[in-house]
């Protein structure tokens, strides 16, 4: 891996920051050992990058097939992008992802990673932080690890729907276009609370404070409480890292195994970022 390119861990578990790497040039070895640094660091950050939107595309499709995500409106001449823009005078509202999620986690086959591209950002904020869902199971006390054993959680497009909808002083209604107030949104979907990453083999916590309404078959005050539990402790510091964009800058993320958070510090300045999302399958059971 060395020899492919430089790689930092930003801490000893969660996020490493790679350097010597162009990615429109990586041949096929170069690629393989930065896809074993992301499965191992679970999120990689590679800076100093210049892609056109189409380069970025190629680049994403050596992770697989790219999807186009449901309620949110995509870039007219290249679909599988999103822009994740905040305008300068886009402010006292909320912000696309500014709460802990696991990307899309109500669909019945989650995305497997998020790409994010930086075009434009703040001089200072705007910051992203990344949660290990792998060290906050293996850290769970017994007791909540218990009672998730062989239960779904219940995942429902909340900022989309109607009965969950966020409040509409914490919604972003900005430069990106959302569906709001779908129905569809409010579908149920179920799954494992704890489940098996599907190459690492890794145990994984799949819960999450956006998107996870309850724990199946426990009393709705029993299922609350632990709920509130897990979310308090998955984000752990501990259990984190953060990362300052600047415009060149790229993260690639395992939505499987990761929760992350924009954080929401910088109004007055314009930020401006590209997306794709690479499509996953079925969470299985632990």
């Amino acid at each position: 891996m060395a020899d492919a390119f430089d790689l930092e861990p930003l801490t000893p578990r969660l996020g490493a920051e790679i350097t010597g790497i162009d990615l429109r040039r990586l041949d096929a070895t170069a690629f393989a050992a930065l896809y074993r640094a992301w499965l191992e660091h679970k999120v990689v950050f590679i800076r100093a990058q210049r892609l056109t939107l189409d380069e970025l595309l190629d680049f994403s499709r050596r992770f697989g097939e790219l999807m186009r995500l449901p309620y949110i409106e995509p870039l007219a001449d290249h679909p599988e992008i999103i822009r994740v823009l905040k305008q300068a005078d886009e402010v006292d509202m909320g912000v696309f992802g500014g709460e802990w999620h696991s990307d899309f986690s109500f669909l019945a086959a989650p995305p497997k990673a998020s790409i994010l591209y930086a075009e434009e950002v703040p001089p200072v904020g705007g910051d992203t932080l990344w949660a290990d869902m792998e060290r906050a199971l293996a850290r769970l006390p017994a007791a909540c690890r218990a009672a998730l054993e062989g239960r779904n959680a219940i995942h429902v497009g909340a900022p989309y729907g109607v009965r969950h909808a966020p409040a509409a002083d914490a919604r972003f209604d900005g430069s990106i276009g959302i569906e709001r107030d779908n129905p569809e949104a409010d579908r149920e979907t179920r799954h494992p609370a704890i489940c098996r990453h599907p190459e690492t083999g890794a145990e994984l916590l799949f819960v999450n404070p956006t998107y996870t309404t309850r724990i199946d078959g426990l009393d709705p005050a029993i299922s609350e409480a632990l709920l509130a539990r897990l979310f308090a402790h998955a984000i752990r510091p501990e259990f984190c890292c953060r990362f300052r964009w600047r415009a060149g800058s790229l993260a690639i993320w395992d939505n499987r195994s990761t929760l992350h958070y924009a954080v929401n510090d910088y109004d007055g300045f314009r930020r401006c970022l590209y997306r794709t999302t690479i499509a996953g399958e079925p969470p299985q059971c632990a």
